[in-house]
């Protein structure tokens, strides 16, 4: 029974030890043997840019200011701003910015971003569209940037990178997993698709977006959607979109659920692309980055218990249940504190704590049978 035990604790340690860096370590080595180049080119592709709204009137002025001032061809540039059953000034707001070539999609029923997103879809006139939050700050010359990754056939949708702006010196442990997951992409753009998109910013070509799903992660599907018509997606660390980090602890923590229960809701309804042999490298990185990670939170609670139990057979055992400990209490003791300035060595174990958290709590939503098709943006 105690070598049961010990080869269980052993694999959960490599199971979470390979999530988060066995995967990268992996790509890495790929790359070092087989590196694909992202060719890049100055274009000038009819744009639509899709701005997705609801009761968003304290920010739509600074979106739509910043959306015009983009580096890009007027000509060539369809700006259209979905407002999904907004109830406030929203709507009125941007009718102000017609004149400016700006076009208002009034829904009146709010039924989710990913419907207001695919009814924009219907009338964008675009060869490629772009898809942005208003919460995201395009700098000038992102667009151009962005849509020069389309002169490599290859590539059906390219996602921008995310830089956080802190405002919250107390809690800032969001800039770091931001870091992370970029550098994860880059990773993976390299040798050959990343697995999902930043939904605050990315491109996709028309044909991919044809087949736009209403209920699903619009940022998640469009990978899939490029891989099953043969292109791949990629990430431009060039292409930078900012945004404010979430007001406080608690709308980042329901966030994080939202968006993981969405993932989980897509991941299995597509759960054909763990098929290796029509999926080939892909299959790889779909298990990798998305189910390995979403699983590391049963991973961690049956590493500690086991570390418990074996805690009383040996010294090892008993140091590595104290480093354990020691983590999670960093953490815990981060998270406790309220508007006081937390450190460095509280703010990881804390953030790893409360993603793994939130991850579990979407689990628990996803096997109970709750799904989300509205979406609520984050005060920031």
């Amino acid at each position: 029974m105690e070598n049961i035990i010990k080869v269980l604790f052993l694999l959960t340690f490599i199971f979470i030890f390979y999530a988060y860096f066995g995967y990268p370590v992996s790509l890495m080595m790929i790359g070092f043997m087989k590196k694909r180049h992202n060719i890049r080119d100055t274009l000038c592709l009819n744009v639509t840019l899709i701005i997705t709204v609801h009761n968003e009137e304290k920010r739509i002025i600074e979106k739509l200011k910043n959306s015009l001032s983009v580096d890009y061809p007027v000509d060539k540039l369809q700006i259209i701003v979905a407002s999904d059953g907004s109830s406030d000034e929203t709507n009125q707001i941007v009718r102000n910015y017609e004149k400016n070539g700006v076009i208002l999609l009034a829904i009146p029923e709010r039924r989710g971003k990913e419907s207001a997103q695919k009814a924009a879809v219907k009338i964008a006139i675009g060869d490629v569209f772009v898809f942005s939050d208003v919460a995201t700050t395009l700098p000038p010359e992102s667009l151009r940037q962005i849509i020069s990754n389309f002169a490599d056939k290859t590539v059906g949708a390219v996602s921008g990178e995310d830089r956080l702006i802190g405002k919250n010196s107390g809690y800032a442990g969001e800039s770091l997993y931001v870091r992370y997951e970029m550098w994860l992409r880059r990773l993976e753009s390299n040798v050959n698709s990343i697995v999902g998109l930043s939904g605050s910013f990315f491109a996709a070509r028309r044909e991919v977006c044809e087949d736009f799903s209403e209920d699903v992660q619009s940022d998640f599907r469009t990978v899939l959607n490029c891989i099953k018509k043969g292109f791949r997606a990629i990430s431009d660390p060039k292409a930078i979109g900012y945004y404010e980090d979430v007001s406080d602890k608690r709308h980042e923590f329901d966030r994080k659920i939202r968006t993981v229960l969405r993932g989980l809701t897509v991941y299995f309804r597509n759960i054909e692309f763990l098929n290796f042999m029509k999926y080939g490298f892909f299959s790889y990185q779909y298990f990798c980055h998305k189910l390995l990670r979403w699983l590391v939170p049963f991973f961690l609670l049956i590493a500690f218990a086991t570390n418990l139990i074996l805690s009383t057979r040996s010294v090892f055992y008993i140091i590595l249940f104290f480093c354990q400990t020691l983590f999670y209490g960093l953490g815990i003791s981060g998270l406790l504190k309220d508007n006081v300035p937390i450190s460095k060595i509280e703010k990881i174990p804390g953030y790893f704590i409360t993603v793994n958290l939130a991850i579990l709590n979407a689990w628990y939503k996803y096997i109970k049978g709750e799904r989300i098709i509205l979406w609520a943006p984050s005060q920031r």
